[in-house]
C-alpha cells in the first residue's frame, strides 16, 4: 500500500492530501527536485494526519526510494509558460524530463503500477510505455476522466439528473481533438439524445483546464482527485469504469499511440479496455485523435 509521488508540486500535493484523508495507502513518499519543500510538505501532512483514524506515513524521499510502490504517480513537469493554450507546449521539456526519470523507476520499481498526470499525458503515456517495457496494463494517464467528470456536471445541470448516475464520456486525445461519446451516453438505460446544445457543453468542458490556468496559473484539485480516483481502486481492487489514457490495442483500426477510453482499474492496473460502439462521426473523431497524438511523438519523442 506504498504510493510514491514524483513532482509535489499543487497537483502532487493535493493527491498526496486525498489519498491521505481516505486512507488507502499507508504509505506515501514525496518526491521532488527540491528535497527540503519536500520534507516540509511530508511534515505538514504528518501533523495533519494525527487528526486521522487511520494512520498513514509521509516522508519524503529521493527516486531510489520508490522501490516497493504498489503504485507511482509521475507529476513532475517543467514549468508552465504563460499564455498557455495548448499542453503540448510542454511536450520537449516533459519528454526531456521522463527520459531521465522513467528508466531508473522502472528499474528500481520494476512490479509497479504507474499513473501518468503530466502533460501532454497521452504522449508521455505512450512515452511510458516505450522507456520502462512495462506491460500496458501496469501503465496508464488520467487522460479524459476530468473532462468526463466535467462534462457531465454541465449534462448534470442540463438534465437534473445527478452526475452520478450519468453514464458519458469524452474519449479520444486529453487535448483540442477530444469528443463526447453521445452515440453511448446514458442514464438509467435511457440514451441522452445528441443534440447541439449537449455537444456544446463538451468544448466547454475541453477548455475548462486552460481557463483554469489563466485564472490562477495551475489546476490542482480535480486533477488531484482524479489521480487519487485511479489510484484508490487500484489499492483497493475496486474495478471502477473510468476513461484512461491507454495504449489502443487496434480499436477502429488505431495502434501504437495513447488514447483516452473506457477501462476497468483494479489491482492489475488496467484490467479490461472496453470498447464502446461508436456512430461513424465518432470513429472518424478517434482516428484523427490519434493522429494528432501520433505526430506530436514522431515530432519529440
Amino acid at each position: 500500500m506504498k504510493v510514491t509521488i514524483v513532482g509535489p508540486g499543487n497537483v502532487g500535493m493535493v493527491l498526496a492530501y486525498t489519498l491521505m484523508l481516505r486512507g488507502a495507502a499507508r504509505e506515501i513518499v514525496l518526491v521532488g527536485a527540491n528535497r527540503t519543500k519536500a520534507e516540509g510538505e511530508a511534515m505538514d501532512l504528518m501533523h495533519a494526519q494525527a487528526f486521522l483514524q487511520v494512520p498513514v506515513s509521509v516522508r519524503a524521499g529521493d527516486l531510489a526510494d520508490c522501490a516497493g510502490s504498489e503504485v507511482v504517480a509521475m507529476c513532475a513537469s517543467v514549468p508552465t509558460p504563460e499564455g498557455l493554450t495548448s499542453r503540448n507546449s510542454l511536450a520537449h521539456g516533459n519528454v526531456a524530463l521522463m527520459r531521465e526519470m522513467l528508466p531508473r523507476i522502472a528499474a528500481l520499481a520494476p512490479e509497479t503500477k504507474l499513473v501518468m498526470v503530466s502533460n501532454p499525458v497521452d504522449v508521455l503515456t505512450w512515452q511510458a510505455l516505450e522507456l520502462t517495457g512495462f506491460p500496458k496494463e501496469r501503465v496508464m494517464g488520467t487522460g479524459t476522466l476530468v473532462d468526463s467528470i466535467r462534462f457531465r456536471e454541465m449534462l448534470s445541470a442540463l438534465l437534473g439528473i445527478h452526475p452520478d448516475d450519468l453514464r458519458a464520456y469524452i474519449l479520444g486525445e486529453h487535448g483540442e481533438h477530444q469528443f463526447p461519446a453521445m452515440s453511448v451516453a446514458q442514464a438509467g438505460g435511457e440514451k441522452i439524445d445528441d443534440t447541439p446544445e449537449r455537444r456544446a457543453l463538451c468544448d466547454k468542458a475541453a477548455h475548462a483546464g486552460i481557463e483554469v490556468f489563466r485564472k490562477k496559473r495551475n489546476t490542482c484539485y480535480a486533477i488531484g482527485q482524479a489521480a487519487a480516483y485511479i489510484i484508490e481502486s487500484i489499492l483497493l481492487d475496486e474495478r471502477r469504469t473510468v476513461p484512461l489514457s491507454v495504449k489502443i490495442d487496434g480499436f477502429l483500426g488505431v495502434e501504437g499511440v495513447c488514447l483516452s477510453l473506457p477501462v476497468v482499474v483494479g489491482k492489475r492496473g488496467i484490467e479490461r479496455i472496453l470498447h464502446p460502439d461508436l456512430n461513424a462521426v465518432e470513429s472518424e473523431q478517434f482516428r484523427t485523435a490519434a493522429e494528432a497524438v501520433r505526430k506530436v511523438i514522431a515530432d519529440v519523442c
